[in-house]
């Protein structure tokens, strides 16, 4: 059964695992470990239900593969189900499904459970703090996750180099440079660790976010490995935020190299061209784009509401209650101005009206999630939507004023952090 699963023969794996009479706990979770590898969720999920109703109890192997896929699909309610089982039957708490509880809970955006998961392990192991302290930077609270970071040198547990990328990375949050210098040097002197990729994709990410580009050039020229496709993506980030258009250059042409048919190069080398003005560059790019067939990836927003995933992409009309959104969120934007809100038109193609420009930022997908998640829910009700890119500048700042005006907090996940939103403030104090 194993070695059909592993081979991609997952029903021949099924076939073989119905015919076992008795079946152990490790048959139960290899088929269902085999789905989840799959990405046969749905039938991944249905066969663990069929286990807690067997006479046969799931292990740690079993629970973290569940609560891994729970954390990859961002289920946060179907992981809680799976929390409270483990708590009904009693689990390890020294066990790794505890660290896979916490991963879950940080991945979903509930900080404080993760939290809770790791103050109520006896001795939390390396992999727990190292999630919690990964969970607490992508929430923009640096300060709690260095907090953890102490703890866990002063309780003796060695850190390992992911601990560091993510400490690395409540720095790069953060903006706290020299901290994270400190940090980065500290590896090897003071830890005996050595400098991997990642480390150096921190620190020039860092760097780059702080518009510290003769540094961040150097600390480059001197790696002792090839710079990797996500360094110079942190590189013309940076580039992007700072409009340092030679240096993007530079990056740009390194990641053509590396991988010719990403649509985010281009895209982004478009923008920051038509940001400076260089309207011909800008078009010559998206030409380039055209004749190799490169497309942007389109932008998706989701957001659960009754146990049911509602998915959103920029202007897609096929949502039931569309109208009742448009109308909505035509609503909140007059109030939002009357509240100080400027649309940032820039960020449109140049060859389209003000006017329109507007209407195309009002219906980014972000926007539909959140809009809906307001009219589906109780008021004051906290939200949370997820996006599979990077949050724009403009949805970001009209968030901000959304959550001041409905009196909600409104979490968003994109592909890089949370932004808890709250009150016309958001948690990473507009540095991401």
């Amino acid at each position: 059964m194993d070695m059909y699963g592993k081979c991609g023969c997952i029903e021949e794996a099924r076939n073989i695992f119905d015919k076992i009479i008795d079946k152990d706990v490790v048959s139960w979770t290899s088929m269902i470990d085999r789905y989840f590898k799959s990405s046969r969720w749905r039938e991944g999920f249905s066969l663990f239900s069929e286990l807690v109703s067997s006479c046969e109890r799931p292990n740690e192997y079993t629970f973290a593969g569940v609560l891994n896929a729970c954390a990859d699909l961002t289920t946060e309610e179907l992981g809680k189900q799976v929390h409270g089982y483990m708590t009904r039957v009693g689990f390890d708490p020294y066990s790794f499904a505890s660290s896979s509880l916490v991963d879950m809970y940080t991945k979903c955006g509930n900080i404080e459970s993760a939290r809770h998961v790791v103050d109520g392990c006896p001795k939390p192991d390396l992999v727990s703090l190292t999630s919690l302290i990964g969970g607490y930077a992508q929430n923009g609270k640096p300060d709690e996750a260095l907090k953890y970071f102490d703890l866990l040198l002063k309780s003796g547990t060695k850190p390992d180099h992911v601990t560091f990328v993510n400490v690395l990375s409540a720095c790069t949050h953060a903006g706290l440079v020299e901290k994270g210098l400190e940090f980065f040097y500290s590896i090897t002197e003071k830890h005996g660790l050595t400098h991997t990729s990642d480390h150096y994709t921190c620190l020039v990410d860092l760097l780059a976010r702080s518009g510290r580009f003769e540094q961040l050039k150097s600390i480059i020229s001197e790696m002792p490995m090839k710079p990797s496709k996500f360094l110079w993506a942190s590189v013309l980030g940076g580039c992007s935020t700072h409009g340092n258009i030679d240096l993007a250059e530079e990056a740009a042409q390194e990641l053509f190299k590396i991988e010719p048919e990403n649509p985010v190069t281009y895209v982004t080398m478009a923008n920051i061209y038509a940001a400076a003005g260089k309207w011909e560059d800008e078009g010559k790019m998206r030409k380039r784009m055209q004749e190799i067939g490169v497309t942007k990836k389109p932008g998706s927003s989701w957001t659960e509401i009754k146990r049911k995933r509602h998915v959103f992409i920029a202007a897609d009309t096929s949502h039931p209650m569309y109208n009742q959104i448009v109308e909505f969120l035509g609503e909140l934007r007059k109030k939002m101005k009357e509240e100080g809100y400027v649309p940032a038109t820039s960020l449109v193609l140049h060859d389209v009206e003000d006017e329109q420009k507007e209407e195309n930022l009002t219906y980014h997908s972000e926007k539909l999630a959140v809009a809906f998640a307001i009219l589906s829910t109780e008021e004051g009700t906290a939200i949370k939507v997820f996006k599979n890119l990077r949050s724009c500048v403009d949805c970001h700042s009209a968030i901000k004023f959304i959550s001041k005006i409905t009196k909600r907090k409104i979490t968003v996940r994109d592909s890089t952090r949370f932004h808890c939103f709250e009150n016309g403030q958001c948690s990473c104090r507009d540095y991401w």
